[in-house]
């Protein structure tokens, strides 16, 4: 009975683990995000130069806030990206104010790599600063994606490539959840485990 309930407790946390993965979370707001549509964090992304990907962030506040600063940012010295269309360019703040608990709002770019960094990964991260009052601040930050750029131009007219799982592509980050295939996985070992020990 005891390996049973530990079990159930282990398929509990990895669900919690792999749910809370697509978000920044804390006890002021949450920031989810969006590569083409599939929530971050994106892993194995591939880009050419000057081929467009969409960007999306939704910050929610939790608190009446004094102020909510977002900004999109790359960690390199080199400037990787160009941004094509959005409400700031890379490095930029969006600065919002009197914000009521409650506040949802979603930012969009287009971005493309510029070509001034190639053949290496270049991430693309969020950073979001939640102000309840002067001196009373959290913040939340992660990668968004981290693209491979490939030291070749664009030509097509698609957007931009992911080599993920084609199940998760347009995926909604506010609805994400365990895949139905983990979740079977997990509780099939959990089934063998506790028919073993039944016959033990």
């Amino acid at each position: 009975m005891r390996y049973k309930n530990i079990i159930v407790l282990l398929i509990l946390i990895i669900c919690f683990i792999i749910q809370s993965c697509t978000a920044g979370e804390n006890e002021y707001g949450i920031v989810k995000s969006w590569y083409n549509n599939q929530p971050a964090t994106v892993e194995g992304a591939k880009l050419k130069i000057n081929e467009p990907v969409e960007i999306k962030v939704e910050v929610t506040s939790k608190v009446d806030a004094f102020f909510i600063g977002i900004e999109l940012s790359e960690p390199g010295v080199t400037k990787s990206y160009d941004v094509i269309s959005g409400p700031s360019d890379f490095g930029e703040y969006i600065s919002e104010y009197d914000i009521k608990s409650g506040w949802v709002k979603a930012y969009t770019w287009t971005i493309c790599p510029n070509g001034n960094w190639t053949d290496g990964n270049a991430p693309i991260n969020i950073f979001v600063q939640f102000t309840k009052e002067i001196g009373d601040t959290l913040k939340i930050q992660y990668s968004i994606a981290n693209p491979h750029i490939f030291d070749e131009q664009y030509s097509g007219s698609s957007s931009s490539h992911v080599t993920t799982d084609p199940s998760s592509t347009n995926q909604s980050q506010s609805n994400s959840s365990p895949s139905f295939g983990i979740i079977a996985a997990l509780l099939s070992v959990a089934l063998v485990v506790m028919s073993r020990q039944r016959k033990i």
